[in-house]
This record gives C-alpha cells, sequence and structure tokens, in this order.
C-alpha cells in the first residue's frame, strides 16, 4: 500500500496547508451570515464534534457548496477549530485555488496520489489538527452514498500506527440538498454522525483487512445517515 511507505521517500517534494490569519476569519464571517441566507439550512449532530485531538471529517461530496458548508457546521464557529481539506487538483486551479489554499486547501490526485500530499495529511493527524477528506472521490448529485475510496482508511490508520496514542478519529457527515444543483432557497441539511475509533481497528491484522473494515463502517454510517428523515431521497 501506499501509505505504508510514506516515510521512505524523503527527496519527495514538500505540500503545506495554511489557514490565512486575515482571510479565514472574513471567510468564516460571511459564510455564518450568507449561508443561512442563500438556503433553508438544517444543521444536526454538532455535539458529535471532537473539540480537540486529530479528526477526519468524512462528508458525502454533492456540490461545490460542501466545501462552504462543512466549514459552517464544523470549523471555528462550531468547534473553536479551523480546517484543512483535502481536494481534487481540479479544485486548486483559478481563483478559487487561490482562496482554497489560503483556507487551509491541498491538493491530492485521486487516481494517482502523490507522496507529498499524503505526507502531508499525514502531519495535519499528527499534528492533532482536523482535516476534511471526501470519501466518495467526487462529487455525486444523485444524493446516494457512492462506494468510498480506501485512501481515507489508509491515511487514518498509518497515522495512529505512527503515533499509537493519537487516538484519531474520522466523523460520518451526510451532506443533502432539496435539488441537484443547488440555488437560492433551496433546503440543504448536514448531518452529523458519531465519530469511529480508529484504534479499534489499528490492532487488527493485516493492515489491508483492518482498512476494509474501517471503510466499511464508515460507508455503513453515512448510509445510516442517508436513511434519516432529515435527508433528502435520492434526486
Amino acid at each position: 500500500m501506499v501509505l505504508m511507505r510514506l516515510n521512505s521517500s524523503p527527496s519527495a517534494p514538500s505540500i503545506q496547508s495554511r489557514c490565512s490569519p486575515w482571510l479565514t476569519p472574513l471567510a468564516y464571517a460571511l459564510g455564518y451570515w450568507l449561508l443561512p441566507a442563500y438556503f433553508r439550512l438544517r444543521v444536526t449532530g454538532q455535539e458529535n464534534l471532537p473539540r480537540s485531538g486529530a479528526v477526519i471529517l468524512s462528508p458525502t461530496h454533492r456540490s461545490r457548496w460542501d466545501a462552504l458548508l462543512v466549514p459552517y457546521a464544523a470549523g471555528r464557529f462550531a468547534t473553536g477549530r479551523d480546517i484543512h481539506f483535502m481536494v481534487t487538483v481540479d479544485e486548486v486551479k483559478g481563483l478559487q485555488g487561490w482562496f482554497i489554499r489560503r483556507l487551509g486547501g491541498f491538493a491530492v490526485n485521486p487516481r494517482q496520489p502523490a507522496i507529498a500530499s499524503l505526507r502531508h495529511g499525514l502531519e495535519v493527524l499528527q499534528n492533532r489538527e482536523m482535516l476534511v477528506i471526501f470519501p466518495e472521490g467526487g462529487i455525486f448529485k444523485d444524493g446516494q452514498v457512492h462506494p468510498l475510496k480506501p485512501g481515507l482508511a489508509r491515511l487514518a490508520l498509518q497515522a495512529e500506527t505512527n503515533q499509537p496514542d493519537l487516538n484519531v478519529q474520522i466523523v460520518p457527515i451526510y451532506l443533502s440538498y432539496s435539488q441537484a444543483a443547488p440555488t437560492w432557497g433551496c433546503e440543504a441539511t448536514v448531518q452529523i454522525g458519531q465519530p469511529l475509533q480508529v484504534a479499534d481497528y489499528s490492532q487488527q491484522q493485516p493492515v489491508k483487512q483492518a482498512a476494509k473494515q474501517l471503510t466499511h463502517d464508515l460507508s455503513y454510517a453515512l448510509n445510516e445517515l442517508a436513511e434519516s428523515p432529515l435527508a433528502f431521497a435520492a434526486l
């Protein structure tokens, strides 16, 4: 597995993500006022968000709006914490990319993940910060929970293995909209589930089986949220 070799490539170019000290509070303030005005917005389960420690937020991906709704529901106004994002290379291009890179985002190619991107994801977790990874690997507008990529589980297990007292937690988040292409006035729901404890899986051998089980359990948790009465039906 790629993640088992992360520490063996010292020559790989470094990647950093940072939260701009002036742009980040401005973005949160704008989002706090604008998102509830744009959407009929509901957020549930914020009591499940860890206030400290290494956390992976694992949302479904339905729209470009997701990258704004997740910080609104789980970021500094909800938990007092800023968020780092692992996003696709297409999302860090142009003006959008300029903002994303200054709001904690860094790029990864889901088809061929670079060692530097994965290593930086590990660094974020080992610094006991909050990292967002969209586990489906792309945007799906049909409302279904699609098969999850195994990379999230592997990254979490690698972080926990490298630092056994890290206590990485994975928080499932189900995002849904009343329209396939969300517009002004549509309903948007953010449902936050109970976190999975990666330490419960890191003792399993082999690692491949542990990653498979963790991915399965995360998928199950997302599907349970999808079946909630608060979720919008598949479009």
